[in-house]
């Protein structure tokens, strides 16, 4: 911590017990605490307004708005998920419950007020959130289930902030799935005719081929969704059985966007956010890559309940959106879908020339936390 910054304090909350074998901990699964971490601003009175960042499975404990929103009077708290680091056996619904208990924590500080500030992943998880604290339908999980969530789970928000915003995971995995694969047991198999990384295919694409494209990605999301419902009745039709297993997805970051800067034109440079496209669709470990059945469905299906887009429209509070306008995974189509789901609620910020990540741009850090501080202000204040 510099000389400049304003003091952390690390935050540990007990959640309710999870299921068995989500962690190889016993004591995370018996007696389970997320961590996080929270910056207020200097005591000059009551406490009134917070702030909560959390994604699925990120640990954002570092993340740049804590301080930078701190000193302009907004307490701002990091909140790690049970699933921080690892979304092998992640359940969305399960996530909820760990984001009401910062919430409680931060009433139970005295806070008046709470925003959610869902960056990147983080915003369909906020989404999703307030629709469920405002009106709890999320009784099951998307594999038959019960999530035993209740409303008292679950307070409400005051308003939510969306930056960087992905629309959540079922609609990226869709847009990000290699079509070229040919055997889900094989990383190596390829049909040429899709595979953006091969020598055959080079951009600009026709709108034909980006249409037939997205066809093809949609096409084996659904195979591997039908496999992994076949999977789990096969499973379940022996309840003294196991009743859930784990299975790899190969190659997960296929998106023409990434080549062709004329397909949803921003102010992007080509390539990944995490670099080269083509080696992390190949890695080892990327997203999606480890899944249960169970949290497959949760997660990246099309039965999938944390639809960014589909939750916000279910909310009531005012909403903020900051667009990074050279983000190479948040693009035009994706700010417009979130507009049309908040509608009259919903104010858009641009944040010119920013990265994903705002990585190396401290200015425009400045810039996202000056317009959170008077959004928040205009909104929650008056």
């Amino acid at each position: 911590m510099s000389a400049v910054d304003l003091p952390e304090q690390l935050v540990v909350v007990d959640v309710r017990p999870g299921v068995s074998m989500e962690s190889q901990s016993g004591l995370q699964n018996l007696r389970p605490r997320i961590f996080g971490a929270l910056v207020e601003p200097p005591k000059t009175g009551n406490r009134y307004v917070a702030a909560i960042l959390m994604h699925p499975t990120s640990n954002f404990m570092g993340h740049y708005l804590l301080q930078p929103l701190a000193k302009r009077g907004i307490a701002c708290m990091g909140l790690n998920s049970r699933y921080a680091g690892n979304d092998t056996m992640l359940l969305m619904e399960q996530v909820l419950q760990d984001l009401g208990a910062g919430v409680k924590h931060l009433r139970g500080l005295g806070y008046q007020k709470i925003v959610l500030i869902g960056n990147s992943g983080g915003a369909a998880l906020a989404s999703f959130y307030q629709a469920q604290a405002e009106s709890l339908t999320a009784t099951h999980f998307a594999d038959g289930l019960a999530t035993h969530l209740s409303a008292a789970d679950l307070p409400p928000a005051d308003g939510i902030i969306l930056s960087a915003a992905h629309l959540g995971r079922s609609r990226l995995i869709a847009e990000w799935l290699d079509p070229s694969i040919i055997d889900e047991g094989d990383p190596l198999s390829t049909d040429p005719r899709w595979d953006l990384y091969g020598d055959g295919l080079t951009a600009p694409f026709s709108a034909g081929f980006v249409s037939a494209f997205r066809a093809a990605q949609v096409a084996r999301r659904e195979r591997i969704e039908q496999w992994v419902e076949a999977r789990l009745r096969m499973l379940r039709s022996n309840p003294s059985g196991p009743q859930d297993q784990t299975f790899l997805v190969y190659r997960t970051h296929s998106d023409p966007r990434f080549l062709d800067l004329s397909l949803d034109a921003n102010d992007r440079s080509p390539g990944s956010i995490w670099g080269d496209p083509r080696q992390v669709n190949y890695g080892a470990n990327a997203m999606g890559r480890s899944n249960t059945l169970r949290s497959w469905l949760s997660q990246w299906s099309s039965k999938s309940q944390a639809d960014g887009p589909a939750n916000l429209a279910k909310t009531s509070v005012p909403i903020l959106l900051m667009t990074h306008t050279a983000d190479g995974s948040t693009f035009p189509s994706t700010a417009r879908t979130w507009k049309d789901a908040g509608g009259t609620r919903l104010e858009e910020r641009l944040v010119g020339g920013g990265n994903h990540y705002l990585a190396g741009q401290p200015d425009l850090v400045t810039l996202s936390a000056d317009a959170m501080q008077m959004w928040i202000s205009s909104q929650l204040l008056h």
